[in-house]
């Protein structure tokens, strides 16, 4: 295997890590914010109502 082989193929198999982990990373959050909703009262602290 040559070296823009072997760079191409690193490449891929980081971007696929890369997007993998945050997809695992968004069903851990929606798996959290099933088990802890956000109560009607709590909103944004900026916002006043």
């Amino acid at each position: 295997m040559d070296k823009w082989t072997f760079g191409l193929t690193l490449m891929i198999v980081g971007i696929g890590g890369t997007f993998l982990t945050l997809w695992v990373l968004s069903l851990v959050v929606d798996v959290l914010k099933k088990f802890f909703p956000l109560s009607s009262g709590e909103g944004t602290p900026g916002k006043s109502a």
